[in-house]
């Protein structure tokens, strides 16, 4: 435990510190369907499924785990900055008053009693404390917390050791290691037969907008903060290690006429984006994964995101009869990305749970690798140490 504290401060250190900018990587999202492209491998909120879900040190064990791309969801503070949390409540209350769910200590606060209050978040009433009424000096006075211990009991040894990040925090760690791939590239440049070095691919970062209209309607828009940071350190190129995703769709819009980084629509298996609800577009995330509706997805974004329920839906808790949709977004020009790939048999369809306890981990394997025989270009997921196996027993059987 004592190593494992001073490897996790290293990483919250090595955050930091500043960092050259980065280059466009050529290449480094792959085309649609190719099976020369290996499966993108993406961290959902980091290592969560071993730390804290959105910390820096759940980001450097992903990464340490072989992901491909690191991913924050970002939120916004008061004073204006981007903030990793998985939304911007940061506890949620229940009716009596108790903790429902909670990525902060906020609700042991004292000094931040009267910060509580209920909002109306995308139609749902939340009561709790968020993000947009702190600022990030006193954000940074919390320290984060396992949003499911019921289901991830072992995160809990985690709680109250790391502060919540900023996205500025995020992207240094990211260049950090990326450098340090590199200064490893270079090193091994030339064997003894004089061949030239291996190539290096960087680490990415697959950023979420969340809740871009409730933003927006604050006056605290989030996409003006993301692309100046995103253009800051250097991702300004179509072909730079950057996604940028979101569930709503004019944001994504609004994102493509700013910058020319790729872009991901995610959809899940029921329901209609947020800002189709306000608008009165009375399209739904079916329509949307529909030929036409995946061909008008394809003007404006690089790729989808996607439930694994709109891939092969679930009959019985169990994979039924896969659906057309990666053929036909791949027909559409666009890239798949599934989500999310969770090792407990809570959140593994039942054909791969490994017993009647959810805590315990199932075949993530399996799960994976039926979804990547339906050409599926990438996924997320909460185990990267898993998930990396996964795809290297996959690529290996090919």
């Amino acid at each position: 435990m004592k190593m494992l504290r001073l490897i996790l401060s290293a990483a919250l250190a090595a955050a930091t510190l500043g960092a050259a900018m980065l280059p466009a990587t050529a290449g480094a999202h792959g085309r649609p369907g190719s099976a020369a492209a290996s499966p993108l491998l993406i961290a959902h909120r980091g290592a969560s499924g071993y730390v804290p879900e959105h910390t820096l040190a759940a980001y450097w064990l992903a990464i340490e785990q072989g992901a491909d791309f690191v991913e924050p969801d970002l939120v916004i503070t008061k004073d204006g900055v981007l903030v990793a949390r998985h939304e911007n409540a940061i506890a949620i209350l229940n009716a009596d008053g108790t903790v429902r769910e909670a990525t902060t200590d906020v609700a042991d606060h004292p000094e931040f009693a009267s910060r509580k209050t209920t909002k109306i978040i995308d139609g749902v009433s939340i009561t709790g404390w968020f993000t947009e009424d702190f600022t990030l000096a006193e954000l940074k006075t919390l320290r984060a917390r396992e949003r499911i211990p019921a289901l991830r009991p072992g995160n809990t040894r985690f709680n109250d050791m790391f502060e919540v990040p900023t996205f500025e925090e995020v992207l240094q760690l990211v260049q950090q290691a990326n450098e340090r791939r590199r200064e490893e590239a270079h090193a091994d440049r030339d064997d003894r037969r004089g061949r030239p070095h291996r190539g290096f691919r960087p680490i990415g970062v697959y950023p979420e907008t969340k809740h871009p209209s409730y933003f927006a309607g604050l006056g605290q828009p989030l996409e003006e903060p993301l692309v100046r940071l995103l253009h800051k350190y250097g991702y300004r190129d179509a072909d730079a290690p950057v996604f940028i995703q979101s569930f709503e769709v004019g944001n994504l819009r609004k994102l493509k006429r700013m910058t020319r980084l790729p872009l991901v629509q995610l959809m899940d298996a029921s329901g209609r984006p947020y800002d189709f609800v306000l608008s009165g577009d009375t399209r739904t995330y079916a329509d949307l994964a529909k030929p036409a509706g995946l061909a008008e997805v394809a003007s404006y974004a690089r790729g989808v995101g996607v439930n694994t329920a709109v891939m092969i839906p679930l009959v019985g808790g169990r994979l039924g009869t896969p659906t057309s949709f990666v053929k036909d977004a791949h027909a559409a020009g666009l890239i798949v990305h599934g989500w999310t790939f969770r090792a407990e048999n809570y959140f593994l369809p039942n054909d791969f749970d490994s017993s009647s306890d959810p805590t315990a981990l199932g075949d993530l394997s399996g799960q994976i690798r039926t979804f990547l025989n339906l050409g599926m270009d990438g996924f997320f997921s909460d185990q990267s140490f898993l998930a990396r196996k996964a795809i290297d027993a996959w690529k290996a059987a090919q």
